[in-house]
């Protein structure tokens, strides 16, 4: 008989312990202050846990960046070709909630302090998204998150142009405050080092062509992708909790595309939220971003305080 399926997953599991190891002698480069300004809200992270999980990420990434900036200069000596810069390229997945802009922000700022990686860029799928004219012009304004909600030629449009050596990309800015793209505004990518793309939907694939033609993916530029995975119950009273603490901030701004639940009660404000999850985020979750989980090249898994309790690598 063959061997059982559970014995052919394509990754190597590690406790937070045995990963914490593989840190070996990378030193810790962030401070309490440089934290507090990386965390998103309702996402809290410590020092604790960037010397577990993040340092031994960015030691493994450095590496990984170093051996594909060798072979790009290799393939370059093969074709007799004029010596460019080729970014490299993370993805980072995951549901609403999950945490992925907290864990972009601190792999940034750890990847920049390497030695061959002092410019790292990082740019979010939310400034594809189209307009909310737009959605509401198609009847997608509840449907925003879901793949058909962004403007998916123009995201891989900018990642090819990123992925070719060009100068000065330019990418639409996403305000959350007003929960819409930014009219003129942008963000402009020139030519890092490594490129940080957080968003949910980033390992979705395309559907094949019948006919060979090709369509890429947008994970088709990426170098390497992690997904951030938790528990379902746990996602809903993060989004939750992080709706209640909006209230009584942000919300308030009379700018803000969320201000008339700013006054709503604890009860109401806590049904509302309840409702936008289980209507727009759970379905997106289930539909297409947790079946990307298995397309990453690592799975970070969260427990209910947003402690990374185990990390898979994908066997190489």
């Amino acid at each position: 008989m063959g061997q059982p399926l559970s014995n052919l997953s394509p990754y190597r599991r590690f406790t937070r312990a045995e990963w914490a190891l593989l840190r070996a002698d990378t030193p810790l480069t962030l401070t309490i202050e440089d934290l507090l300004k990386l965390q998103s809200m309702n996402d809290p992270i410590s020092l604790e846990e960037v010397a577990a999980i993040y340092l031994p990420l960015s030691r493994m990434l450095a590496l990984y960046v170093a051996a594909t900036q060798g072979l790009y200069k290799a393939t370059q000596r093969f074709l007799g070709a004029e010596d460019g810069k080729v970014p490299y390229i993370i993805g980072i997945a995951g549901s609403v909630s999950a945490g992925k802009s907290t864990t972009a922000r601190v792999l940034r700022a750890l990847l920049s302090r390497w030695p061959n990686t002092p410019k790292v860029e990082l740019v979010t799928t939310d400034g594809f998204l189209m307009s909310n004219a737009e959605l509401t012009q198609l009847g997608l304004m509840e449907r925003k998150g879901f793949p058909e909600s962004y403007d998916g030629r123009a995201l891989i449009r900018f990642l090819s142009d990123v992925k070719a050596g060009k100068s000065r990309v330019s990418a639409p800015l996403y305000s959350h405050l007003v929960y819409d793209v930014v009219p003129g505004e942008e963000t402009m990518v020139d030519r890092p080092d490594i490129l940080i793309v957080e968003g949910l939907n980033v390992l979705l694939p395309n559907r094949l062509s019948k006919d060979g033609d090709e369509i890429p993916f947008v994970s088709d530029f990426f170098d390497f992708s992690i997904y951030l995975d938790a528990d379902d119950i746990d996602l809903e009273r993060w989004y939750i909790e992080r709706f209640m603490r909006l209230r009584g901030t942000a919300f308030r701004d009379p700018r803000s595309f969320f201000k008339k639940y700013a006054t709503l009660s604890d009860e109401a404000a806590i049904e509302m939220a309840q409702g936008l999850w289980s209507r727009i985020n759970l379905p997106n979750l289930h539909e297409n971003i947790l079946p990307t989980r298995l397309r990453a090249d690592l799975v970070l898994t969260k427990g209910a305080s947003h402690r990374i309790e185990s990390v898979a690598l994908r066997k190489l």
